[in-house]
């Protein structure tokens, strides 16, 4: 019994640990996007989607700080370390404080341009934005130190409080669910912040030790804000464009078919989590990273395939189990926007991975076809059907082009 325990503590390491969790966080954030959906109907589930939207570019835009907090937790240590922290914490609540400013300021505007029922949305929502850029660089020691414990906890304790917190609001207390879709993000970013070393912050002037990059750490940060920037346009864009040019119906019918087409990319996320910090640390030792990618290449692209052969063959029993058969208009798109996004994931590891090496052209280029699908979605947008082939144009070029850059690079090093 002792030897079984023994193997299995072996066999079960704490990166597999984190996945499970990961997966179990994506499950429950589909679980609470699933029951607001049944719950609210099309046209009110269009107002929850853009607020949840928001969420999620605030997620890409505080991605920023937690990767390059992960990155150069691997590469410093001791004073460097700390004094490299102090600074990301006290950076992250500057830009937290302006961008959530901004967000209650512009509220009116907001509601404007997105045909929102009610502009307080906004306002709750700006109040949390502080605490998410705080919560990333907290979760980027843990990502970057391997502490994969404390950074399920993270994850676990954002998730369940803001499903339960939210069903709590929609159900005993009567308020715009848009209102409670609010309050329970905002609370559940203060929940997400467990566990927290508050003596890791520090508002005072740091100088930096001689091994310490500045230069090194600045241009990472900005070609990674860059990244960001191209993950925000190329996986919300589409939602926001939708809301403005459709109607409330016919934009809570794409919310749905965007959560349903995105398992893939939720699912390959916590892939993107482990490769960062392996990918530095194999550079570090001076051994090769091709294989890494390759075989999360592989992992991703067999998940993707799965997920489109199951909205390919029976989309509208996906659709009625999902989210009920208020929504079965959607069925003939489900296989077309889990292709697009399937696509998009696997173009993404590529770019996180030279992102990881320093190496840029690829970032760039996905900002160049994030563009691209912005652009042709503003000018072809007729039907849901229509937005959904263009993202598939711009997804396979991006594809074809990661993969170029790749094998070229593969082949010239040997």
């Amino acid at each position: 019994m002792t030897i079984n325990a023994k193997l299995l503590k072996q066999t079960i390491t704490p990166e597999h640990i984190f996945m499970l969790s990961v997966l179990v966080v994506n499950g429950g954030n589909y679980l609470y996007n699933l029951i607001l959906g049944r719950l609210l109907g099309p046209e009110a589930f269009a107002d929850a989607a853009v607020l949840i939207t928001f969420l999620l570019v605030l997620s890409f835009m505080a991605m920023t700080f937690q990767l390059v907090t992960a990155k150069f937790s691997v590469l410093f240590e001791a004073d460097a370390f700390s004094s490299f922290i102090s600074k990301m914490y006290r950076y992250a609540v500057v830009v937290g404080l302006l961008l959530g400013i901004a967000t209650i300021v512009f509220s009116k505007q907001l509601q404007e341009l997105f045909n929102t029922t009610t502009s307080t949305l906004f306002v709750v929502f700006g109040f949390g934005v502080p605490l998410y850029f705080l919560m990333s660089v907290n979760r980027g020691v843990f990502q970057g130190k391997k502490a994969f414990k404390s950074l399920s906890i993270t994850y676990q304790t954002e998730m369940l409080s803001r499903l339960l917190i939210t069903l709590g609001l929609l159900y005993f207390l009567n308020i715009p669910s848009s209102t409670a879709v609010a309050i329970g993000i905002l609370v559940s970013l203060a929940f997400g912040l467990v566990p927290f070393k508050m003596k890791s912050i520090s508002f005072k002037t740091v100088t930096f030790k001689a091994t310490y990059n500045t230069k090194l750490v600045r241009n990472f940060f900005v070609i990674t804000a860059f990244y960001e920037l191209t993950q925000i346009v190329i996986n919300n864009s589409d939602i926001l464009l939708v809301k403005h040019y459709f109607d409330a119906y016919d934009a809570g019918l794409y919310a749905a078919l965007a959560l349903i087409g995105r398992i893939v990319y939720f699912v390959a996320w916590l892939f993107v989590m482990l490769l960062l910090p392996t990918v530095v640390q194999l550079k570090k030792e001076g051994k090769a990273t091709a294989p890494i990618l390759i075989k999360y290449v592989g992992y991703i692209s067999a998940i993707a395939s799965v997920i489109i052969l199951g909205c390919v063959l029976c989309p509208k029993l996906v659709i009625s189990l999902l989210f009920g058969e208020d929504y079965l208009a959607i069925a003939p798109l489900l296989w077309k926007y889990a292709l697009a996004t399937g696509l998009f994931a696997v173009s993404n590891i590529f770019a996180y991975y030279y992102l990881s090496l320093d190496r840029y052209v690829p970032v760039v280029l996905s900002g160049v076809f994030g563009l691209l699908q912005v652009g042709l979605i503003m000018v072809f947008h007729n039907s849901l059907a229509e937005v959904v082939t263009m993202q598939i144009i711009a997804m396979v070029l991006l594809l074809i082009v990661q993969l170029t850059f790749f094998f070229l690079e593969y082949f010239r090093a040997k």
